[in-house]
């Protein structure tokens, strides 16, 4: 393991200066911070959750009972209590036998159920959650590779949802007694919010394109009817910003100051972008071909960026050393 380098809350991520802190990982996806600064990281297939601190070896602090890992399923995301200090909840996104679930544990305690009967498949799970600057959760599905699901109103599939720590619908929901915050998705992994606490969603394209998306409540984003832009007319709302697959396949996304990032899959690069008023502007793809498929970005306590890789989850080019952890330091 390599030494820490300094990094700086206010500053700005050094993507010139990256360190691996971890590797060997099986298929990591979720990644969430402990208010130490240390991350809580999931792997897909194992349902191994590992405790990862710069300059220690990782260590296995929870195995998620249950988890059923086949094509795209399996332990996907983690996410950490805004209240961990008092309650010591974690919260994880899996593929069980007969559905994708939420549940909530404290590390070496037994899983309590949050929220269920997510439709499974073996592709288009979402799987990201995370909590939102009001304290409630937010978690992205996909459409389980069935579409009329995104449009369906009463299926959790295909959708961006809120819930309440406890898992029920958020009291202010768009519609009273539903979980459902957006809708029309094809499948979302990427959720971020700006320091205005604008939400921002990364969703996979089918063949053309891929999207960010400023999520409002009760918004429609169009799958199927639509991929990409060109839906503004029909009631749909228009991505922020589009690619195509081959320079994408977004998954996990940050935002630090007013800087977008976007860990990109088959686009084997990490994307920025420039947040606006307006939109977002300036794309650029950094770090093209270094690691390969990159799953997960996010932003630690002390600024720095973390970024894993996704180069053994069946798709990728396995290099040595592979999965890793990488981290950036702000300055």
């Amino acid at each position: 393991m390599s030494s820490t380098a300094p990094s700086a809350p206010s500053g700005i991520p050094d993507l010139g200066t990256g360190e691996e802190i971890a590797r060997d990982i099986d298929v990591p996806w979720g990644l969430a911070f402990l208010p130490d600064g240390a991350a809580l990281v999931a792997e897909r297939d194992s349902g191994r959750i590992l405790r990862i601190a710069p300059g220690r070896a990782p260590e296995e602090v929870y195995r998620v009972p249950g988890v059923v890992a086949r094509g795209e399923g399996g332990l996907l995301g983690l996410a950490v209590s805004p209240d961990y200090t008092e309650n010591r909840y974690v919260y994880a996104y899996f593929t069980a036998a007969d559905d994708n679930r939420i549940v909530r544990f404290r590390l070496g305690g037994t899983p309590e159920p949050v929220f269920t009967g997510i439709a499974e498949a073996g592709n288009h799970n979402g799987g990201r959650i995370a909590f939102g600057p009001d304290g409630m959760l937010y978690v992205g599905t996909g459409d389980a590779g069935q579409t009329a699901r995104s449009q369906d109103p009463k299926s959790p599939n295909g959708k961006i949802l809120r819930l309440t720590p406890e898992g029920v619908p958020a009291p202010d929901n768009p519609i009273a007694g539903s979980p459902v915050y957006s809708l029309g998705h094809r499948n979302v992994q990427g959720l971020a919010w700006d320091r205005s606490g604008r939400l921002f969603a990364a969703e996979f394209g089918q063949n053309r394109l891929d999207e960010i998306n400023l999520i409002r409540p009760g918004a429609n984003y169009g799958w199927p009817a639509v991929e990409g832009g060109g839906g503004g007319e029909r009631g749909y709302v228009d991505p922020e910003l589009t690619w195509s697959t081959a320079e994408a396949s977004p998954s996990g996304i940050a935002i630090a100051g007013d800087t977008l990032y976007v860990a990109a899959l088959r686009g084997e690069r990490l994307w920025t972008a420039t947040i606006t008023g307006d939109g977002i502007v300036d794309p650029r793809d950094l770090l093209r071909d270094s690691y390969g498929r990159l799953r997960t970005v996010n932003v630690a306590p002390d600024g720095a960026l973390w970024l894993t890789t996704s180069n053994t989850d069946g798709r990728g080019d396995v290099r040595e050393g592979d999965d890793r952890i990488l981290r950036f330091p702000a300055r």
